[in-house]
C-alpha cells in the first residue's frame, strides 16, 4: 500500500484524511548474552530476542495532536522511530500520505558551529530553498528563545538550550507529519507557551503532530487525543484528558508498589477506551 492507496482508501467518509496509518505493527529486538546470563562474561554468546512493540494498530488524522505515554520500555520511542520510518518493523505495515518528520536534526548540526550557523545548516538540510531559509530565521530565533546565545557554538549550550534549537528549526519546516519525542520537558514556561502555540498553528494548517512525554499533564495540556503503551501494548486510545487521567492513577499506583491497583487501572483503561484502528 502506498500514499495514494491511503488518500483514496481511508477518504471513504467525511472525516478529515488519513495521514498515517499502522496495522498489526511489531517490533523485536535480540541482544548477545553469555551463556552464563552475563553479557560481560567471556565466551560463547547466545541470540536473545523480545517484543518491543506487540501488534500495535492506530490510524491518525489531519488536525490531529496525538500524546503517547506509558513508563520507561514501553515502547513510545520505538513506535516514533517505525512510524517515521527510521526502524523497519518487525512485522506489520505503516503507510503515510507524507515523509514524517521525528524532532531532531542533530545530524545535520555541527556542535562547533554556532546555533545561528547551525539553524541555516538545519533548515536546508530538511530541504528548505535558501529564500525559505533565510525568511524562517528571525521566527526560528524567537521560538528557541535563545537570546545573544544564538551567536555561541552549539557545544556551549545546556541539553535544554539545545533541543529547543533543534524544535524551532524541525517547526519551521511545516511538515504534514510531525514527532516529538520529550523535546518539551527541557524548556521553561515560556517556551513551553510558544512550543504550543507553534504547534497548534501546524495542526490549524492540517497537519498531524505526535508527543511522546512521561508527564501526562503535558499529554492532557497539549494533545487532543492520547495513547497509552506498557510493555509495547496499546492499552488505551481516547480523548487526550481521559487517557492521561487514567494514566496519571496507574503510574502513581506502581510507585506507590500498589500492583493490583495498577493492574486494575490496566484493565479498565483497556476496557473504557479499546485500541481500534481509526477508520
Amino acid at each position: 500500500m502506498d500514499a495514494s492507496d491511503l488518500d483514496a482508501g481511508w477518504r471513504l467518509s467525511a472525516d478529515p484524511k488519513v495521514t498515517i496509518a499502522a496495522e498489526n505493527v511489531r517490533l523485536r529486538y535480540t541482544v548477545n548474552r553469555s551463556k552464563g546470563g552475563a553479557w560481560w562474561r567471556r565466551g560463547p554468546k547466545k541470540a536473545v530476542t523480545g517484543p518491543v512493540l506487540r501488534g500495535i494498530t492506530l490510524a491518525a488524522r489531519e488536525g490531529e495532536m496525538i500524546g503517547i505515554v506509558g513508563l520507561n520500555g514501553s515502547g513510545k520511542s520505538s513506535l516514533l522511530r517505525v512510524l517515521a520510518g527510521l526502524q523497519p518493523a518487525t512485522s506489520g505495515t505503516v503507510v503515510a500520505s507524507a515523509q514524517p518528520q521525528l524532532l531532531g536534526v542533530s545530524a545535520a548540526l555541527v556542535p562547533e558551529l554556532s546555533g545561528e550557523e547551525n539553524i541555516w545548516l538545519g533548515t536546508l538540510a530538511m530541504g528548505m530553498s535558501p529564500d525559505d531559509a533565510y525568511f524562517a530565521k528571525e521566527r526560528i530565533e524567537q521560538l528557541a528563545g535563545l537570546g545573544d546565545a544564538i551567536r555561541q557554538p552549539m557545544n556551549t549550550y545546556s541539553s535544554g538550550m539545545g533541543a529547543r534549537l533543534r524544535f524551532a528549526i524541525s517547526v519551521a519546516a511545516d511538515p504534514e507529519i510531525l514527532m516529538i519525542d520529550e523535546a518539551l520537558s527541557t524548556g521553561d514556561a515560556s517556551f513551553t507557551e510558544r512550543a504550543k502555540e507553534a504547534m497548534h498553528g501546524l495542526i490549524t494548517r492540517a497537519g498531524t503532530v505526535f508527543l511522546v512525554s512521561h508527564a501526562a499533564k503535558t499529554i492532557e495540556d497539549m494533545c487532543t487525543r492520547a495513547i497509552w503503551l506498557d510493555s509495547g501494548t496499546l492499552i488505551a486510545d481516547g480523548p487526550a484528558d481521559e487517557v492521561a487521567t487514567m494514566y496519571r492513577y496507574y503510574a502513581h499506583s506502581i510507585a506507590l508498589g500498589k500492583d493490583e491497583a495498577a493492574k486494575g487501572a490496566l484493565a479498565s483503561a483497556t476496557a473504557s477506551h479499546p485500541p481500534a484502528l481509526s477508520s
